[in-house]
């Protein structure tokens, strides 16, 4: 019989937690880097100010990246799996809410259903800071776009 221990809780916990961290700096570093490209890319090539945004998604599967391999680190550590390989395997198939056919250990199984939650709260995140990028973007192209002495039309 399986009873989910509060060792499971608490290492479930931590590593949401962690991922968080990562992905903050990982947010940071990327809102940095897309800010400077577009601020490069003013009045240049709109396919300049793309190529803004496809630098911060690559930084941010980056991000996603690393995040899963600290979940893999960790079941490997704990013993969920043979190799890094399988374990950064599960993780990811987890983390994206795929799912595998590999199963966790009993004691682990908790951490099962806590990696998909890391997963959709930092690709929520993430989507949010493309979002924003994009809304610059296009606001900056917008404005080169507009003739000059006239306002915007009203909504």
């Amino acid at each position: 019989m399986y009873i989910t221990s509060l060792d499971e809780v608490f290492w479930g916990l931590l590593l949401i937690a962690l991922t968080m961290v990562i992905h903050g700096v990982g947010v940071a570093i990327t809102l940095r880097v897309g800010q400077a490209l577009q601020r490069h890319a003013q009045g240049a090539s709109p396919l300049l100010g793309i190529s803004a945004l496809v630098v911060a998604t690559w930084i941010l599967v980056i991000v996603h990246l690393i995040e899963i391999v600290a979940w893999g680190g960790f079941l490997l550590g704990r013993g969920a799996f043979e190799n890094l390989s399988t374990a950064i395997y599960y993780s990811l198939m987890q983390y994206t809410t795929v799912s595998s056919e590999l199963r966790l250990p009993y004691g682990l199984r908790l951490l099962g259903g806590t990696i998909p939650l890391s997963g959709l709260i930092t690709v929520a995140w993430s989507t949010g800071v493309l979002f924003a990028l994009a809304q610059r973007f296009q606001a900056r192209y917008e404005e080169a776009a507009r003739p000059r002495g006239r306002s915007p039309e009203p909504e």
